[in-house]
Parts: structure tokens; C-alpha cells; sequence
């Protein structure tokens, strides 16, 4: 199996490249823990998604830190990967966007595989039930059994600004019957707050969100290929900052009966760095979970 790890994002309202900031005494970055914990797990395979000047930096740091340990391999996010007869639009820097970035790894990903963020925390129980789905999930009938470990919103939040999560609808089947990306997500009082068309609507605490954390079969690919080529013949909303998401391509996949997700919640807290600010918070929540013993003070040792 193998766990693709999403880091081509510009990191803007981070302040930098914070997929490679390190988070503990021995340089560790969010990713390390990730990868720790899917190779426990029982992934053998790490595709890192970069933007291509960003390899050496890769290479040097959780690179050279992760090889001895899980195969490694790389696929680069260009903005200029357009399906035959389309261009990148006058002007446009803004990457097209998570689902548009998965497609970068299809030549190297072969069978089935997680993705994730790389600025994000899941925590081991995530990848366990990854795991369990993916090591017997095979597509029939033309229908693809992919999963989505889903978190609470109120344990996904950030006091430092608004997020974006993927609001979810689940069946009593357990099977993702809709998701919706909202895009800027606020803690309010009692409740979180998305904004929509300028107006601010609540969404309960307790509501069921993506973090991009999803289980697929290799038959996906072709499949948000179309997706992303009928995204951009729709002229992407926004010719310079629209973005195809991960979210939204699994819903259209669900919406024409190619595939199905089981979706598998986790009570976890979440850990991440949307914000420079929120750095402080998730170095004090590592160190914890090390000084509790649920990882070791040096991860590769």
C-alpha cells in the first residue's frame, strides 16, 4: 500500500514552506509523524506530491531521514499539466488544486493508496483504519471501494483564522452520501460558522468534515481526470485562483455510481499549521504524545 503525501501547496497564509518546519527537538516535521505512523501501519510506499524546485529540500530533510525505513518516491505538481487542448490561463501562478495535484502521482502509484496533508496530524488510529480498508479493497462491477477517515469540526479548528473542510453527509450505512467543500470555516459562539456568498451560516460542532484524508484504488485516476478536464471546460469558476478539489471529485464520483466511500470516524484530535500561529500548540501537542510514550523521543533511530 502505498500513502500519498500532498506538499505542493504554497503555504501562503503560513508564512513559508511549513511542511518542512520542524515541530520537535531533533528537526521532525508533521510528515515524519505521518509516515511513522502509516509504515506501522503497514504502508510500504511514500509518494510525496512537490512542487519540483522543492525536491532537493525534500530530499535532504524527510528524505534522506525516511528512505532507510519505506520506499520513496516523487511526483511534481506543474501547473502546465493540462489535459490535451487546454492552456494555463494569462497570468495564473495558484496551483489547480488538491484533486489536480493527486494526478501528478498516477504514473508511480500502482496499487492501492491513502492520501493525505502534509500539514496535518492524524494521529495512528487514521491510518490503522486506512489500512484495514485498503488491504482488501478491489474495485467490481466498474465501482471503486474507497474510504475517508473523517474528524469532528470542533476538533479541527484553529483559533488563528478560518480553514477549509469538507462538509460531510453520511448515510446510516456508514457510506459518504455527499460532501461539500467550505472553503472558510470560523470558530463561533457555540458553533462553527462557514462562509457562503458573503453571508455567515452556522455548522454544528459535532459535524462530520474531510481533512483530506481518503483511501482509493488505483481506478480513480481516469476518473478524476475527467472530472478535471470538465472542471476546466466549465471555465473553473475563477481563471486565476479556482481550484479543483479532492473533495469535490469524490462526490462526483459518488454521484455517478463509480465509487463508493466508507467513511470511518476518528476521534482524534487534530494537530495542524494553517497559520504561523498555530505552530506553538501543535509542538506542545507532539511533545506530549512523546513524553506519554505513544511515540519515541527520536522517530528514526
Amino acid at each position: 500500500m502505498t500513502l500519498v503525501i500532498l506538499a505542493a501547496g504554497m503555504g501562503s497564509r503560513y508564512g513559508g514552506m511549513k511542511q518542512i518546519d520542524p515541530i520537535t527537538d531533533n528537526g521532525e516535521f508533521i510528515i515524519d509523524f505521518s509516515i511513522f505512523d502509516a509504515v506501522r501501519a503497514g504502508f510500504d510506499k511514500v509518494v510525496f506530491i512537490i512542487k519540483e524546485e522543492n525536491l532537493e529540500a525534500f530530499r535532504e530533510t524527510v528524505g534522506s531521514r525516511i528512505e532507510k525505513h519505506v520506499k520513496v518516491e516523487y511526483a511534481f505538481q506543474r501547473l502546465e499539466d493540462l489535459p490535451a487542448g487546454y492552456t494555463v490561463p494569462e497570468g495564473r501562478v495558484k496551483p489547480w488544486g488538491t484533486a489536480h495535484a493527486l494526478l501528478s502521482a498516477k504514473n508511480v502509484v500502482t496499487d492501492n493508496f491513502a492520501v493525505i496533508n502534509a500539514d496535518d496530524f492524524y494521529g495512528y488510529d487514521a491510518y490503522k483504519k486506512l489500512a484495514a480498508h485498503l488491504s482488501v479493497a478491489k474495485s467490481e462491477n466498474g465501482v471503486a471501494p474507497c474510504c475517508m477517515v473523517g474528524y469532528e469540526l470542533a476538533k479541527t479548528l484553529t483559533e488563528n483564522g478560518s480553514v477549509s473542510r469538507g462538509q460531510c453527509f453520511v448515510g446510516e450505512s456508514g457510506l459518504l452520501e455527499g460532501i461539500i467543500e467550505r472553503t472558510k470555516i470560523v470558530k463561533g459562539d457555540g458553533t462553527g460558522m462557514y462562509l457562503e456568498d458573503e453571508v455567515w451560516h452556522p455548522i454544528p460542532y459535532d459535524t462530520t468534515v474531510s481533512m483530506n484524508c481518503f483511501g482509493f484504488t488505483p481506478d480513480v485516476f481516469p476518473l478524476i481526470e475527467k472530472g478535471f478536464e470538465k472542471f476546466l471546460a466549465g471555465g473553473g469558476k475563477d481563471s486565476q485562483k479556482g481550484e479543483y478539489y479532492l473533495p469535490g471529485s469524490v462526490f462526483e464520483m459518488i454521484e455517478a455510481g463509480q465509487c463508493t466511500v466508507r467513511v470511518y470516524r476518528s476521534d482524534a484530535e487534530w494537530y495542524g499549521v494553517t497559520y504561523h500561529e498555530d505552530k506553538p500548540r501543535v509542538v506542545a501537542a507532539i511533545r506530549k504524545l512523546i513524553e506519554n510514550g505513544e511515540y519515541p523521543n527520536n522517530l528514526w533511530r
